[in-house]
């Protein structure tokens, strides 16, 4: 295999990418290298990093590594409402640093689904895209399998109860689950109504068991 100066191929590639489309740090715009990729270790110091989430039903467990507060709110809201789409990348290496924190036996990926109206009007679905390399970093597939049947009111200003009754019969599993340990994965956590939800409708159809992780969680 070609080699410079004990470098792989990709290796060499890698450095000859950085050279013509430098990384920079999503949230101040630092050029990164090597592992850092899309945040850098001074932001990744600097964030709201809080404690390991309390036993939470009916997940095997989650993890939900970082407060809902500034600057990731901000990022969670820029990539999903202002298109801002380079916090995806960023959200998702701050995810992915904690997947050593998940059971050994996770077999796929679930992103939470959008309603297809919503994802139209946005675009992408942001769940997905943190998703999808925590799947390749876990060597697993990333699955659908369940719809947003309903258009819910958005969650944010509801209470506990309100989004336990938004939430009612709004995913709907089509087929059975060939996954046995599913990692649902979305941006953030508030009251977990809605993975909860979503968590229920995978068992329901097949799963043995289900696990979650998300980027952030509110009221901690």
């Amino acid at each position: 295999m070609f080699q410079t100066d004990g470098m792989s191929r990709y290796g060499f590639l890698r450095v000859f990418d950085d050279i013509v489309m430098p990384m920079r740090c999503a949230f101040c715009g630092t050029r990164t290298r090597g592992e850092e990729r899309s945040v850098c270790a001074d932001c990744h110091a600097d964030l709201p990093w809080i404690g390991a989430m309390p036993p939470t039903e009916p997940f095997r467990i989650a993890v939900a590594p970082l407060a809902y507060e500034f600057p990731v709110d901000a990022a969670i809201k820029a990539l999903k409402f202002k298109r801002r789409l380079w916090y995806g990348p960023a959200l998702a290496q701050l995810a992915r640093r904690h997947i050593d924190a998940l059971p050994r036996d996770i077999d796929a990926v679930l992103p939470v689904p959008l309603h297809w109206r919503r994802q139209w009007r946005r675009g992408f679905n942001q769940a997905r895209e943190i998703a999808r390399p925590i799947a390749r970093q876990l060597g697993v597939p990333l699955i659908g399998g369940v719809r947003r049947m309903r258009a819910t009111r958005p969650q944010s200003g509801l209470s506990a109860g309100e989004r336990q009754r938004n939430l009612q019969g709004a995913f709907v599993a089509r087929g059975s689950c060939k996954a046995r340990h599913a990692l649902i994965v979305d941006d953030v956590i508030t009251t977990g109504a809605t993975i909860g939800q979503l968590a229920r409708a995978v068992l329901d159809s097949g799963a043995d068991n289900v696990s979650a992780l998300a980027v952030a969680r509110a009221g901690y």
